[in-house]
């Protein structure tokens, strides 16, 4: 487990799985190979495997203590869920383990934030209890978009861009809904407490968005699935393949960059591993990775 103080805020880091998750030429197709290779040097190992050209991704959690409570930042790939993605197929890293490991039991959690409604975001939302699912967390309030809400609901009868989600949606959403514990927040922002503020950042779902923290003199910004990768830190035009509006979510990283580098605040995607984290600047036009995260271990 990673730690790190901003502000008033404890940080923690608690990752379920960490490795490879695909090819870069098939999951980031607009990137061509040689700036794969461009920048090798740093994104080895941690974000790239050199020698199959397999990105390597990380599916975290990030534990913030803010005003007395608990937040959960995502909750990963869950147990007993099924995918069609091989490595997340009714997958069981020992998450509440290493949740303990952290000082966190189940009913501690006073809050959960989904960035957005994909299942490796909202995994652990449930579990099976007795052939059923329920909460995890029985105490928490979920925050989720009412966007993202409706667009996975398959009731709503939209068609996502990509292969369907219901039985993520049925498994790891409708529960805790049914249970009374899901708060689905609308409009551009929804502010939690004088610390964190969730602000839209639609693209790569309708509902993504950013959880915006601001204690003392330390900013971050937890971006979720805005970034997948550093390389887009520096160039942000590339999308990952899975994004429901590609234009859109390019639009939005470079927003959330901007915005970043303006305030000096620091990166937190939900997928990258080494440093999981990074400061960015801004000139002329482009950007670069000033610092990593300063996540020290326990």
């Amino acid at each position: 487990m990673q730690k790190m103080i901003l502000g008033n805020i404890e940080v923690s880091r608690v990752v379920e799985y960490h490795g490879a998750f695909g090819a870069t030429d098939v999951l980031f197709p607009s990137v061509p190979g040689a700036l794969w290779r461009q920048h090798e040097s740093w994104l080895a190992p941690d974000f790239v495997n050199a020698e199959t050209g397999e990105w390597q991704s990380s599916v975290q959690t990030w534990v913030l203590r803010s005003a007395g409570r608990t937040v959960l930042v995502d909750t990963g790939l869950g147990s007993d869920k099924s995918s069609e993605v091989e490595v997340t197929n009714k997958h069981d890293g020992g998450f509440l383990d290493r949740l303990a490991a952290a000082g966190v039991r189940p009913e501690d959690v006073d809050l959960v934030v989904n960035t957005h409604l994909h299942d490796d975001h909202v995994g652990w939302n449930t579990r099976l209890v007795e052939g059923e699912w329920v909460p995890t967390f029985p105490n928490a309030r979920y925050l989720m978009s009412r966007a993202d809400f409706d667009f996975w609901n398959p009731a709503s009868g939209h068609a996502p861009r990509f292969a369907d989600t219901g039985t993520k949606f049925n498994d790891s959403v409708l529960p805790v809904r049914q249970a009374g514990q899901a708060v689905l927040w609308e409009g551009d922002s929804h502010r939690i407490d004088e610390d964190l503020v969730l602000e839209l950042a639609p693209g790569h779902t309708p509902g993504s968005a950013v959880l915006r923290l601001e204690s003392g003199t330390d900013r971050a910004l937890f971006v979720g699935d805005v970034i997948h990768t550093p390389l887009q830190m520096i160039e942000p035009d590339h999308d990952i393949c899975v994004s429901e509006d590609q234009a859109e979510a390019a639009r939005s990283r470079r927003r959330v960059l901007e915005q970043a580098a303006e305030t000096n605040s620091l990166v937190v995607p939900a997928h990258l591993g080494g440093a999981g984290a990074a400061e960015v600047v801004r000139s002329n036009g482009t950007f670069s990775i000033k610092r990593w995260a300063p996540l020290s271990d326990v």
